[in-house]
């Protein structure tokens, strides 16, 4: 065999090979490398480490095991359902910033001529230098920018026009430019853009072959905001550099008026991140409507914990093609009945403010078309989840001894000492926990879930109520009858995240879960002092990825395994807190979360946004 047949073998068999300090290490199953395999190993050692220096440090990096005993492949796999050798749209997680940083491509648009703006032009400076400290690629604009040329045939007359666009390429994750205001011409060219962009839409689409995305290039030959730059808008995230809005990060603006300031700012620029400048400070605005804010001196570490995370991850949902889809009866279901109990009996707490359609906020057809691709249709937005974990199912016995384990079978796709499963199928998986190896059965996890857009508080349960398995798969099932209404019936952002929380807490908090448990999210946080006793918090430190993404579900799940590695009893609640997001909970009983989350918001410890956010990170 070659070195690299070896490699393939071997690791379709468990066995993990990693390079270090310029030496090859293994970790293998008992009994997988006989003598003659390690005979060929020590053969072809030299190509073998070779091989492996070659791969990707970001697979190398997902491979290595936790101190929970499991890796990130593994988690992310569990997490995303993702099953299999290669399974279709899987991405080993990235959680560590500086790995982030090192795998993206940013480039800063030129400032505008006669740009007079002091203390925003120093903090660009500033920005491009601590980016490139962090190993980001800082690509020149002329370098990042490419011709794109698309040619419009009238076959009646015989004529055809080629038309050029300037377009930063697709491999360019973000674009860095200041706000430019719209002078009265420019605006007058915008309304004459826009009116032709309304009445040609249907025939560039349907007679030219353009996409969408192509027609509002197009028309956006009057503006000047840098979308119109952006090749794929899937893939390249505009950020605007602007003058703060004192007012969005004032701690006496409601939270439901800072969300009418933030939309309001996105749309006005653009832009899916806005960092608002000034000379005390400076803050950081996305679709999940943080009103965060940081100190000059901060700039380091907010260029590489909060501005890369959102970059390299960007906010995007859950496709309906990633599940199984089937039906159920709301009304058979317990859990569905408990969740319109939890959102009613939260309305009184302001916790989940309104949602809004996109089409309310977003005025020009064009920037609606836009939208509508990378939302993936979904029409409206709103803020926090309310979910229900069901117990989880195990079928066999939920642990085993080592003896047991070392009887199991490899499972395709994933490395089988650190996963494996029975004759029947059941998955059974090794944790280090409390400084001693466990072997769990993965059970399957079922919850039911307000739909993307709902209105949280007032839930109709023949409509708004979603039940979301995991299983080797992801499984969606849509009350009965509404499967003609999927056009507006998508499953929540926050997806990943739901299904992390209630995997980790059948795993390492089994009482919290074991008779099923509420879950909520909200865009603010509790204060350190609301937490009473057998009541935990963690994730104060974290990366602030974008809500409900695969890295978000991951960092919740982790934060879960750690407490287990804490020898913890009596779980009462459990606080995961996601930076420039919001907070997440899972309780152990229905009536306790809720009493606990109006006493917080009686007394002011627990409030939308991040007052409160400090008390915690200090701590």
């Amino acid at each position: 065999m070659s070195a690299a047949e070896i490699l393939a073998k071997l690791t379709q068999q468990g066995v993990l090979f990693w390079a270090e300090n310029s030496k090859l290490n293994i970790r293998s199953p008992k009994g997988v490398i006989t003598p003659e395999i390690q005979l060929e190993i020590s053969t072809y050692k030299s190509d073998i480490l070779a091989l492996i220096q070659e791969m990707n440090v970001t697979d190398n990096y997902a491979h290595e095991p936790l101190i929970q005993g499991i890796s990130l492949q593994t988690i992310g796999k569990l997490i995303g359902g993702f099953s299999g050798e290669s399974p279709t749209g899987y991405q080993p997680p990235i959680i560590n910033p500086k790995f982030m940083a090192e795998n993206l491509k940013v480039t800063f648009r030129p400032l505008p001529d006669n740009y007079h703006n002091p203390v925003i032009i120093r903090f660009r400076q500033q920005l491009i230098f601590c980016l490139q400290k962090q190993g980001v690629k800082v690509i020149p604009w002329k370098e990042a920018t490419t011709e794109l040329k698309h040619t419009i045939k009238i076959p009646i007359i015989n004529w055809h026009k080629s038309l050029k666009m300037q377009g930063v390429r697709a491999d360019i994750d973000a674009v860095v430019d200041v706000e430019r205001p719209n002078s009265w011409v420019r605006k007058l060219g915008i309304f004459v853009a826009e009116t032709w962009y309304k009445l040609s839409y249907s025939w560039l689409k349907e007679k030219q072959q353009m996409s969408v995305i192509q027609i509002a290039k197009l028309s956006s030959w009057a503006e000047d905001h840098a979308a119109k730059y952006v090749e794929d808008p899937t893939n390249t995230q505009v950020v605007i550099l602007t003058d703060i809005d004192s007012e969005f990060v004032s701690p006496l603006t409601p939270y439901t008026e800072k969300i009418r300031i933030g939309i309001n700012t996105l749309v006005k620029t653009f832009s899916e991140i806005v960092i608002g400048v000034s000379n005390e400070k400076f803050s950081i605005l996305n679709m999940n409507l943080s009103d965060s804010k940081f100190a000059p001196d901060e700039i380091e570490d907010f260029a590489l914990k909060s501005l890369v995370p959102k970059v390299f991850v960007p906010i995007t949902p859950l496709l309906i093609s990633r599940f199984e889809l089937g039906e159920y009866n709301p009304h058979l279901s317990n859990y569905a009945d408990k969740l319109v109990k939890l959102g009613q009996e939260l309305a009184s707490t302001g916790l989940f403010p309104a949602g809004f359609k996109l089409d309310e906020v977003i005025k020009r057809k064009s920037h609606r078309d836009i939208v509508d691709v990378i939302v993936n249709g979904r029409t409206g937005v709103s803020y926090g989840f309310v979910a229900y974990a069901e117990p989880p199912h195990y079928v066999g016995q939920p642990e085993i001894t080592i003896d047991e384990w070392e009887n199991l079978l490899p499972v395709v796709g994933f490395h089988s000492y650190e996963l494996r499963q029975n004759e029947q199928g059941r998955r059974y998986i090794k944790l280090h926990i409390n400084g001693e190896n466990q072997f769990k059965q993965i059970p399957d996890i079922w919850l039911v879930s307000s739909r993307s857009g709902a209105n949280k508080t007032d839930l109709n349960i023949d409509t708004d109520i979603l039940r979301i398995g995991l299983q080797d798969k992801l499984h969606l099932q849509l009350p009965l009858g509404s499967s003609a209404k999927t056009a507006d019936t998508k499953p929540s952002y926050d997806i990943y995240v739901m299904l992390a929380i209630s995997l980790a807490a059948a795993l390492y908090t089994p009482e919290l879960i074991k008779d099923g448990a509420p879950i909520v999210h909200f865009h603010g946080y509790p204060a350190f002092d609301w937490f009473q006793e057998n009541e935990y918090c963690v994730g104060m430190n974290n990366p602030s990825v974008p809500c409900g993404t695969y890295e978000s579900g991951v960092f919740n799940f982790l934060g879960i395994a750690d407490l287990g590695n804490q020898i913890i009893k009596d779980v009462n609640l459990i606080s995961l807190v996601e930076p420039d997001h919001g907070t997440n909970f899972i309780a152990h009983d229905l009536e306790y979360l809720i009493n606990r989350l109006k006493t917080g918001c009686v007394t002011g410890q627990i409030e939308l946004g991040g007052k409160n956010f400090p008390s915690l990170k200090n701590h």
